[in-house]
């Protein structure tokens, strides 16, 4: 998801404190309670003394190389690219791994949805209004040059970021009001009394910058001078467009630390680039790359019958976790006035064959998508619950009536790739729109053509796109393709310049104010954020805000179902599909604690190099 997501933060590493005495005058008289770690509800299963997570190892050795492609994005990355060791600000394409250059106030554990644990802040002091975080720092923080990181640096982080970084972090700092030292040790944070639900987690969890460093130059230019960070890897080789290598910080401050024991095993870690799946599949087939995530069923199914597997020297797996699914579909761009009118888009969705394009083209291993919270409790089921109908009845006569009965699904298709009746269908809400059959042609009301570009940057979803189009062409529309460069695909995305566009963006459990920038009608008109659909409804805005603020598992779970119900309502997208696990392979070269995380596979951030397996298969 190219957005903030605490289940990414979680995937790259983990935090913990320990629980200390704040000497500091004027807190007793401001009251308010200490913890050693924050939670969206206040909840922490870790007490203040813990010595490491439960998935980890605490022994496990140091050593190796993992090699891999970057299979996630947040910022300005590119998945094809990069320009720019800068991914926190919206020009250029930013590379992967950056965020281990650098450390945040606090940092998350797999085995929970939402909590975070102290890891440049030791502990942190809460008012009784919750508008006001008093972090205190640990006074052995370091930049990778020795420089003492302090509660100014991290001021200046959350300030700059607010005002200058990518629009995705200007957007979720809007109610932040205030960062300041008030000590070297010191960070105060005030919000804004509309602040969120989930803001001290934003915060808690963004990168510390060094400010001195940032001085004299332009935080928001692209560069390839790596930024000066206190994380646990530092930039190490790279050549731009085609890898970058990242060396472990031996001397690392707080390698140490219960939040770190056990992770960051891997002495390099290298992303390689490729503009091609197949080729990157190749080059992990021949050992360029060691680790792999698949994603295409037919390689899955098909393509892991070479030499190194059937030797023993390559293993595959599906590991499975409760964290939500991805939600993965084509959107589309409702700015267009092709697009305005929902009865024209779910026409559109009907000629996409999920049943036909599962079977023939990916092996049977997907269940459709149908819900924007997709495998969890947020799902909408059923009709609304009287909680759900309060939330939903102020917007009743904005809304359609659909919004107040059973959520919209996909509907089931026979399975031939065509189905007449779902094309009968879709062809009379095209008629209700105003649309009319000229010969082979579908015009809009307005007389023009309807012709819809499918943009991508790849053509990996070739196979699966083609066979929808040409429904599309039996509905009378002119449906294509345009397959651009990495870097042209990411200015138009950004400029919302597109027909309609495949995204994968991965949900989180505890949903909070990264929905704004998905979501919410003021990203619609921001460029560079994620709401590429275009929504803008004042009923979204509104449930969003609800999700951000719920004090409760029991209320956001309410709000998040009156949400989906309002989104599958809108037909902003046409649904792809998804699965509850992770296809994983790997040279065998490693090993793994007995344990995973609750919330993901572990796989690669908890595992080590085995210098003996390594051996064994002739890579040692």
């Amino acid at each position: 998801m190219r957005t903030f997501n605490r289940r990414a933060i979680l995937k790259t590493g983990a935090a913990g404190a320990v629980l200390s005495i704040l000497p500091r005058s004027g807190f007793a008289q401001e009251g308010g309670a200490e913890t050693h770690g924050l939670s969206a509800f206040g909840e922490l299963k870790l007490p203040p003394d813990f010595k490491h997570f439960d998935y980890v190892n605490p022994a496990a050795p140091k050593g190796g190389t993992l090699v891999l492609q970057i299979k996630q994005g947040s910022g300005n990355q590119n998945f094809d690219t990069f320009n720019t060791l800068n991914i926190y600000v919206l020009r250029g394409d930013g590379a992967a791994g950056m965020g281990a250059t650098f450390d945040s106030l606090m940092a998350g554990s797999g085995d929970e949805p939402d909590a975070l644990y102290g890891l440049v802040a030791k502990s942190v002091r809460i008012s009784d209004d919750k508008l006001t975080y008093r972090f205190t720092l640990r006074p052995e923080a370091r930049f990778h040059d020795g420089s003492k990181l302090t509660a100014k640096d991290a001021a200046f982080s959350l300030n700059i970021l607010k005002e200058k970084g990518h629009p995705v972090y200007r957007s979720l700092l809007t109610q932040m009001a205030s960062a300041t030292a008030e000590a070297d040790d010191v960070l105060r944070v005030t919000f804004t009394p509309q602040r969120s639900r989930d803001l001290h987690l934003v915060v808690a969890a963004l990168p510390i910058f060094s400010e001195r460093y940032w001085q004299g130059k332009d935080f928001e230019a692209s560069t390839l001078e790596a930024p000066l960070g206190s994380g646990p890897y530092k930039v190490g080789k790279f050549e731009t467009g085609r890898y970058i290598e990242f060396e472990r910080v031996p001397d690392y401050w707080a390698k140490d630390l219960p939040v770190n024991v056990g992770l960051n095993n891997f002495d390099r870690i290298r992303w390689e680039y490729f503009r091609d799946r197949t080729v990157a599949f190749e080059a992990f087939k021949n050992g360029t790359l060691n680790y792999h995530e698949e994603f295409t069923s037919r390689i899955w199914s098909t393509g892991y019958d070479f030499p190194a597997v059937r030797e023993g020297k390559v293993k595959k797996e599906e590991i499975s976790n409760d964290a939500p699914s991805s939600i993965q579909g084509w959107y589309f761009n409702t700015r267009r006035e092709a697009f305005k009118d929902p009865r024209i888009r779910e026409a559109i969705g009907l000629a996409f064959d999920f049943e036909w394009t599962n079977a023939n083209i990916m092996f049977g291993l997907y269940e459709r998508t149908t819900s924007y919270f997709e495998n969890s409790d947020m799902k909408a089921t059923g009709l609304p619950s009287p909680e759900e109908l309060a939330l939903l009845e102020p917007f009743r006569a904005q809304l359609p009536a659909l919004v107040f009965g059973e959520p919209p699904v996909p509907p089931v298709s026979d399975g031939s790739g065509q189905d007449r009746k779902l094309l009968r269908r879709a062809d009379e809400l095209l008629r209700e729109a105003g649309c009319k059959r000229e010969g082979g042609v579908l015009k809009l009301p307005n007389g023009q053509p309807l012709r819809i570009e499918f943009l991508d940057s790849s053509s990996f979803l070739q196979p699966h796109t083609q066979p929808f189009q040409a429904n599309l062409k039996r509905l009378g529309i002119e449906a294509s393709s345009r397959i651009v460069d990495a870097a042209q695909y990411q200015r138009r995305m950004e400029e919302f310049d597109f027909d309609m566009a495949s995204r994968n963006l991965f949900g989180g459990s505890t949903p909070g104010d990264s929905l704004r920038v998905v979501y919410g009608s003021e990203a619609a008109k921001t460029p560079g954020s994620q709401n590429i659909a275009g929504i803008s409804n004042p009923a979204v805005d509104a449930l969003v805000e609800k999700i951000a603020n719920a004090k409760s598992r029991q209320e956001l779970n309410t709000a998040c179902r009156a949400l989906d119900r309002v989104l599958r309502s809108g037909h902003y997208w046409v649904p792809m599909w998804n699965r509850p696990s992770e296809w994983i392979a790997y040279w065998d070269q490693f090993s793994r604690p007995e344990k995973k995380p609750r919330f993901s596979s572990g796989a690669p951030g908890t595992w080590w190099y085995d210098a003996e397996k390594a051996k064994r298969i002739g890579r040692g």
